[in-house]
């Protein structure tokens, strides 16, 4: 009984956290990390999760958010593959979810990696992971990250994201179920799934079409 009175507890503390409206940017930000705190920096650059696109390593977010980070390169058929680290869980303020890091490094090292995996492992679609020879995983954290996914545990729908996030620039419904939130300024993606998991993707603001034009493709015509 006292485990799921905690855990009530718990509940009510994060669906305050969710619904509650960001503070407005005179006020006092007890809690950082969190998904809508998004610093433009003057260079163009975006900070979020304590990690600037462009300049943070994978070695740097493996120092915040713990050594239990996955590393390896994620290739569909027929592509060169991108260097992902993964986190099966981290906490962003008080917000808990998955973690999907994409590294800045070149087509030629990609495929080097690729080539010298210990190990390889089909993902659920045609995808496969390939982990890392040892000897390449000092390049790997040294490599910026370049763009980050994150995909919390607890759901929200558009007026909470709105909230946080403000109006979106754009709204794109790439299916019955599934619209996009566009935020160009800040460089996010904000996917909602109406029957799935909502997703958030980051990239710098200058790279928001590596985001945005994909989904007009999958826009019903």
């Amino acid at each position: 009984m006292k485990k799921m009175i905690l855990l009530a507890l718990a509940l009510v503390v994060l669906a305050g956290v969710l619904l509650r409206p960001a503070p407005d940017k005179h006020g006092a930000q007890a809690i950082t990390g969190l998904p809508w705190q998004i610093e433009i920096l003057p260079d163009g650059r975006s900070r979020v999760f304590g990690l600037t696109l462009g300049t943070s390593t994978l070695a740097d977010a493996r120092e915040r958010f713990g050594a239990d980070m996955e590393v390896a390169v994620v290739a569909a058929p027929g592509e060169a593959g991108s260097l992902e680290a993964y986190y099966s869980q981290v906490t962003a303020g008080v917000l808990t979810g998955k973690m999907i890091l994409t590294a800045a490094l070149d087509r030629e090292n990609v495929e080097r990696m690729r080539q010298r995996a210990v190990k390889k492992q089909r993902m659920e679609s045609s995808t496969r992971k390939f982990y890392l020879d040892p000897d390449d995983l000092a390049q790997a954290y040294a490599t910026p990250i370049e763009s980050i996914t994150f995909i919390p545990s607890a759901s929200f729908d558009a007026d909470i994201a709105v909230s946080h996030f403000g109006r979106p620039a754009e709204r794109v419904r790439t299916s019955a179920q599934v619209e996009n939130l566009l935020y160009p300024d800040q460089g996010l993606a904000l996917t909602l799934d109406s029957k799935g998991k909502e997703v958030l993707q980051y990239v710098a603001p200058r790279q928001f079409a590596r985001l945005r034009d994909p989904l007009f493709s999958r826009a019903p015509k």
